[in-house]
């Protein structure tokens, strides 16, 4: 498991420690807004809604929000949604590439707000396609490593299209091309297999090994500066750090 998946995983656990469903809620609320919006609110028949849906209930986001959220897209609410989907692309500390991904109702906000982020840690907002090219799209779902072990979820998920399996001390994540998702998923539900989340991500075709623990803390604090942006629903980045750098920097 790369330092990036890692420190998303630490993080997003400290999240929910520290009470910070809010935020979380308003990236759940803006994603099923714009799956809404764009296929519809049956999850049955819009797999963005469905997998929006099912993460922010992991989230223990209210029933009540995700009706509002829907409604609000589909326009049943009354209420405007003009969310814009925009990709940003640059650089952090030691030449680590970043991609982030928004959702917002101001662009001219969100960049502002983006490259001062990345000034202050070390990094620069670059143009569009500088980095881009290094991340490919893949379906991703991640199962706690108590609730199976890698020999059983790959029996479960090799003909529903998983192509790789990688497993750390606490979480077992599945990886497949983002057209299998779905049957990944729902073949994870016919075996009895819980996972906590199962979405499209972004992973780096090749990573930055950092180990300095000065540039090792550049870096995670621009990750964690550029997702508590309302607007940022994801940020993906190519480092690697080591894992007991990474463990020292989250204590």
């Amino acid at each position: 498991m790369s330092g990036h998946s890692k420190w998303h995983n630490i993080r997003l656990r400290k999240g929910k420690q520290d009470a910070q469903r809010g935020k979380l809620f308003t990236k759940m609320a803006r994603e099923i807004i714009v799956a809404a919006k764009d296929g519809g609110g049956n999850p049955d028949a819009n797999l963005r809604l469905k997998l929006a849906i099912q993460k922010a209930r992991s989230l223990s986001m209210p029933a009540d929000n995700i009706k509002r959220a829907i409604q609000r897209g589909t326009g049943e609410s009354g209420e405007s949604a003009n969310f814009e989907e925009i990709i940003y692309e640059g650089y952090g500390a030691a030449g680590v590439a970043v991609l982030v991904s928004c959702l917002t109702d101001n662009r001219n906000r969100t960049v502002a707000e983006l490259r001062y982020i990345f000034t202050k840690n070390g990094g620069n907002l670059g143009e569009s396609g500088c980095v881009g090219w290094m991340f490919d799209a893949r379906g991703l779902v991640q199962i706690p490593g108590d609730k199976s072990d890698e020999e059983t979820v790959m029996m479960a998920t090799m003909d529903a299209g998983a192509d790789d399996i990688k497993v750390d001390e606490e979480t077992i994540e599945v990886y497949c091309d983002p057209g299998d998702l779905n049957k990944v998923r729902e073949a994870l539900n016919g075996a009895g297999i819980e996972f906590t989340s199962a979405e499209m991500t972004r992973i780096p075709q090749t990573t930055v090994r950092v180990e300095d623990s000065k540039e090792a803390a550049r870096i995670l604090r621009l990750m964690d500066s550029l997702e508590d942006l309302d607007d940022v629903q994801q940020a993906y980045a190519n480092f690697d750090i080591p894992d007991e750098i990474i463990q020292e920097l989250a204590g």
